[in-house]
């Protein structure tokens, strides 16, 4: 907000240095008055003088304070001129009637302040020569002498200098917040839009991803399936006059299902929305649970602690931890009882612990999952590198006393935000 526009908001801070000045500079006069009216000389001005100039310092202060706004109606757009104009001829005039009186000339610094600050540079100095003359004039015209009005014109014009260096800084610094504080506003906006665009960018990166991973489903499954569909063709043309060539046919086909039926889980886990997606973690856990529960395994999930809210991230690793060691007691284990565990007793930490009381797992061995060997702890493989991304670590071992036990631990305030690392769901 500038100058200008505090002026027309009523009583700011450089109107009470105003009225301080103009009063100061009255309560001098009152004081030389008193002092010197008794005296042989007498004061140099009657009271009638002061009281006039009193009532005429009351419309100074006026203009000074509400001018704009008093003379809008009248002068329209030349109410500035006119308020500078009235200004010039009441300070002057008050001046005359109060020659004589050391601190007067006060009531002039108001004037070259304003000029200072809401006249372009051509017209401000018309009005600080003004107030120079009307500083020097009156005390030339009270003393007779050009040089006490010289020496008095030196001794005021520092004054005059320093209050238009002031008030010239102070508005430059005032130029400057102003410009700061738009600066800022702009930067606001920018960071909020670059925002927007990041969202957009995301969501179309995302639509992207998804719209490839469609195609390679659509490719993939084509693929298998008209390959299969050519073998089991095959097979039923020679199935009466070559059995053994027809059975080896429909074995290819039977590969070629599987193998297709292995990229679109694939390419399906890859697409999928978060589990977790408006559901708190301990019922998630719940709904694995009760899975596992239904396919004739024991299974019990244990919550200790406080549950507490945690990065969405750490939630969902914390889900497929629990839902990797679930499935692989399912696949592997010939276990009869789970105990899955949840724990926020560390506040600085939480840990997920899947323990069964199965055969355990030999190092380096391969298992079936019903459809072929796999790699031992890929799965697990992947979860290590979850927890990793967001400061925590996973620990999957062989129980002495019989069964395994899978742990994840996680601290509470997760480092993904600091490395940029998301876990894909």
């Amino acid at each position: 907000m500038s100058a200008r526009v505090r002026r027309f908001a009523g009583i700011d801070s450089a109107h009470i240095a105003t009225i301080v000045v103009v009063i100061l500079a009255y309560v001098v006069s009152l004081i030389g008055y008193l002092w010197n009216r008794n005296t042989p000389e007498g004061s140099p001005y009657s009271a009638t003088a002061l009281a006039i100039a009193a009532g005429l310092s009351i419309v100074t202060l006026a203009l000074y304070v509400e001018g704009y706004t008093l003379l809008q109606g009248v002068f329209k757009r030349y109410a500035k001129v006119a308020n500078f104009v009235l200004l010039t001829v009441l300070v002057l005039t008050i001046e005359f009637l109060l020659r004589g009186s050391n601190g007067i000339w006060l009531i002039s610094m108001p004037l070259v302040a304003l000029a200072a600050t809401d006249l372009p540079p051509v017209w401000r100095w018309p009005v600080y020569l003004t107030v120079l003359v009307g500083m020097a004039a009156p005390i030339y015209v009270a003393n007779d002498s050009l040089s006490v009005a010289l020496f008095a014109l030196l001794s005021f014009s520092p004054a005059v200098v320093f209050v238009i260096v002031f008030v010239r800084l102070t508005k430059q610094a005032e130029i400057a917040q102003i410009e700061a504080e738009s600066l800022a506003t702009q930067l606001a906006d920018a960071n909020a839009r670059l925002s927007a665009f990041a969202v957009q960018a995301e969501e179309l990166a995302t639509t992207k991803e998804r719209n490839r991973l469609a195609r390679e489903i659509h490719d993939n499954l084509g693929h298998f399936l008209t390959v299969a569909n050519v073998q089991i063709k095959a097979a039923q043309a020679v199935m009466d006059k070559d059995p053994e060539r027809a059975r080896g046919a429909l074995d290819h086909a039977a590969r070629l299902t599987q193998d297709g039926l292995t990229a679109v889980r694939h390419s399906v886990a890859a697409l999928r929305e978060s589990p977790l997606a408006g559901m708190p973690l301990s019922e998630a856990l719940a709904a694995l649970a009760e899975e596992t529960q239904a396919a004739g395994i024991v299974t019990q999930l244990t919550v200790t602690g406080a549950p507490r809210l945690l990065d969405s991230r750490a939630e969902l690793t914390l889900y497929r931890a629990a839902q990797e060691g679930l499935t692989n007691v399912r696949k592997h284990a010939r276990a009869s009882r789970i105990d899955v565990a949840l724990a926020y007793d560390d506040p600085t930490a939480v840990s997920l612990t899947v323990r069964d009381n199965g055969v355990g797992r030999r190092a380096g061995s391969t298992q079936e999952d019903g459809h072929g060997e796999v790699e031992p702890g890929f799965g697990l493989l992947g979860l290590g590198e979850r927890a990793r991304q967001l400061g925590g670590h996973l620990l999957a071992e062989s129980l002495t006393d019989g069964g395994y036990q899978l742990t994840l631990r996680l601290p509470s305030a997760t480092l993904a935000a600091e490395t940029g690392d998301v876990p894909t769901p």
